[in-house]
């Protein structure tokens, strides 16, 4: 079975330009080989809930992307079960163009950076955003962490993959 972010990344498009530059043959059996990478295994759960900060991407209805960054403590992104993630949504600049997002199109994308050991992760998934459920409000909030958590985005995971570590500034 194919893994599911090249289901989801290469692209009729893309293809072509990995066949015009060299490098389809070496994609395509990638593509065949491997695990399927749309579940949180071990090792992905660990460098996701280690994390202090990731950028989020959403696209608005006109098709625009737009790259946001989160940052809270050490394990704010929360690892709920094998296919979800989970944070609370806290207080920001009051844009609202991450949810305005998420209302249009449910697809996201989180990058998650590692720079002191070179390391990144692709997630892909579907966002949904969860307005009325301080019970899981609370569940996703930090102890000790004072922000004022306004909401809860669940991410259902898609697909990941790590990123090569070239060219990742130390």
């Amino acid at each position: 079975m194919p893994r599911k972010f090249t289901e989801i990344a290469f692209t009729p498009t893309v293809k072509a330009f990995q066949d015009k530059y060299g490098s389809r043959e070496m994609y395509a059996r990638m593509e065949e080989s491997g695990p399927d990478n749309d579940t949180l295994i071990p090792r992905v759960a660990e460098f996701v809930q280690a994390r202090d900060s990731f950028y989020m991407g959403t696209v608005n209805e006109n098709g625009w992307p737009y790259i946001q960054f989160r940052g809270g403590p050490v394990g704010f992104l929360k690892v709920l079960d094998e296919k979800t993630l989970g944070f609370a949504d806290f207080a920001g600049n009051c844009q609202y163009l991450s949810i305005g997002n998420l209302a249009a199109s449910d697809r996201t994308f989180l990058f998650l950076m590692d720079y002191a050991n070179r390391r990144r992760l692709k997630i892909w998934g579907r966002a949904k955003v969860e307005y009325d459920r301080p019970d899981l409000v609370e569940q996703l909030r930090v102890s000790d962490y004072e922000a004022n958590a306004q909401r809860a985005i669940l991410i259902h995971v898609e697909a990941w993959d790590w990123n090569c570590p070239q060219h990742i500034p130390l």
